[in-house]
């Protein structure tokens, strides 16, 4: 009811508003409402090396005809192709340049825009495309992950965070859990400055520019930019008095930042080091590799050995990088369990480690296995919400929790039993985004917010989009605080199979069905 509602009121606005602009003015939150949980965003970039790496280059504006390509409609999470697709012609810089043309000159003119993907084929070239595209069109300055990396959910951290919240959005370049590689799939998408996907009125005005685009502003002449060193690259054109910039940043630091706000570090390294807890986490050659040894080994003191599949590749490795029993096998059996979710027949439950987790290509999904034990997405935020007192971030109780439409009704029975308003939305995450922003809107605030889907997204409202790692975190945080007064070793450990078991012993156990229909023509 929650989702149809604020659908209608979307569509009043669009009908209301004057203009893109005026629509503009009311999504563009204030600098201080957009920073993470506790303390404020950084003001300076922290930790950024501000080294100036090239002040050479051709800044000079053209202005390139074009005509419209068809079929750049966006979905809930933006426009996924064929990568053969977006090679077409203008087929790429046309859903560039129509992204920005439905941002107000006055909303980009010297504003930061960050734009970063999950590394899959097509990036780097998209993304030198995305930066002659801003130079072109008044942008001041582009923030990039090194290598081009960054995550979606680091992407939403980085928009909200870095500067205090400055960036006015994000151009990201994922198709989430769909395979890559030269025949895989490619997907551009628009974050706005709450660091939340574009809200719908916007996906529509794109779609509109799509079908009118008639000329490309660009840099042309603008050297590709070195995007895999650290640094800043500075141009200059003197006769528009316009200052371009390139910044290469670590693709981490903001999102690792707001996750030591949330979470209990200290507490997250003793429990890892603990001689009764190991762990197995499947990066999937996507880009929560890039995050992975910095997170869990560096961090947390985790064992290098623990991790799996964590060298991003554009093509993931030949993989489909969905955390899921079907796409990753070698996480699966490795603890214990068949494609079904059940255990392997003839095993050792004890051989088996105590933890794992995976994340999908962009790393906004997550997948929780215990040892011999598959963790439901459904089940899975309920459980942080039984426990969310587990979190710091959730240290003052739950404003409000929501699950998209096709969810079980796990959740709601923990809502009930804790007096926590409920929400059901319809599939996207930016419906949760608007619950999270309810209270900057004039309505009511319902942050801390903790959401999730069936299709393995799980997150919280310290950003706004869902986000694996976070959800691995928050596991880990449960866990360590179920075995906190447990001595090391003792028969009495509470594994995840324990918890959740206790779970439904207490609320009820939900089953729901879900099927997947792969490489189908939409159109048909």
């Amino acid at each position: 009811t929650c989702g149809a509602t604020m659908a209608a009121k979307r569509a009043r606005e669009v009908e209301e508003a004057a203009s893109v602009k005026e629509l503009w003015d009311k999504a563009e939150l204030p600098v201080e409402t957009k920073s993470g949980p506790g303390t404020g965003g950084t003001v300076d970039g922290a930790g950024a090396d501000r080294t100036t790496l090239s002040t050479s280059g051709d800044l000079s504006v053209t202005s390139e005809g074009t005509t419209p390509s068809d079929g750049q409609k966006m979905g809930t999470s933006g426009l996924r192709k064929k990568v053969t697709e977006f090679e077409k012609g203008n087929y790429t810089p046309n859903v560039l340049q129509a992204i920005i043309n439905t941002i107000p000159e006055s909303r980009r003119v010297d504003r930061t825009l960050v734009v970063s993907g999950d590394g899959r084929y097509w990036s780097r070239q998209t993304l030198q495309m995305a930066v002659k595209a801003a130079a072109g069109n008044a942008i001041g300055r582009v923030w990039v992950g090194r290598g081009g990396l960054m995550s979606t959910p680091a992407v939403s951290a980085v928009i909200r965070e870095r500067e205090g919240g400055g960036a006015l959005g994000g151009i990201i370049l994922p198709a989430s859990h769909n395979p890559g590689g030269p025949k895989g799939d490619f997907g551009v998408k628009f974050n706005v400055g709450n660091g939340g996907p574009a809200p719908d009125w916007l996906t529509a005005a794109i779609f509109e520019e799509t079908k009118k685009v008639a000329s490309l502003r660009r840099a042309a002449a603008l050297p590709d930019v070195d995007i895999d060193t650290l640094g800043v690259h500075r141009f200059e054109n003197a006769a528009l008095n316009h200052v371009f910039e390139v910044e290469v940043i670590d693709p981490a630091d903001d999102w690792l930042r707001i996750m030591k706000r949330c979470f209990d570090f200290e507490a997250l390294r003793a429990f890892v080091s603990r001689g009764d807890f190991t762990f197995t986490f499947d990066g999937l050659h996507g880009v929560a590799g890039a995050y992975a040894h910095r997170l869990f080994v560096d961090e947390l003191g985790g064992d290098p050995a623990s991790l799996l599949h964590c060298e991003p590749k554009e093509d993931f490795g030949g993989g489909h990088p969905d955390p899921n029993l079907t796409y990753a096998p070698e996480l699966v059996a490795a603890m214990g369990l068949g494609a079904d979710g059940l255990p392997l027949a003839g095993t050792d439950k004890a051989s088996f480690p105590t933890f794992g987790a995976a994340c999908d290509g962009d790393a906004d999904r997550n997948m929780v296995l215990g040892q011999q034990f598959f963790v439901t997405p459904s089940d899975s935020v309920a459980v942080i919400a039984a426990n969310h007192k587990a979190i710091p971030y959730f240290a003052g109780g739950l404003g409000g929790c929501a699950r998209s439409m096709p969810t079980s009704g796990a959740l709601d029975r923990v809502a009930e039993a804790m007096g926590v308003p409920l929400f059901e939305t319809p599939t996207g995450w930016k419906y949760f985004g608007n619950l999270m922003d309810s209270g900057v809107n004039g309505g009511k605030d319902y942050t801390p917010f903790l959401c999730g889907e069936e299709s393995f997204g799980t997150g919280s409202s310290h950003i706004r989009e869902k986000d694996g790692l976070w959800a691995v975190l928050a596991w880990l945080s449960i866990l360590a605080d179920r075995n906190k007064d447990v001595p090391d070793g003792d028969a009495g450990f509470v594994s995840v199979e324990d918890i959740v078991k206790a779970h439904w012993a207490e609320y009820g156990r939900h089953f729901y069905q879900r099927y997947d229909y792969e490489e189908v023509d939409s159109a048909a």
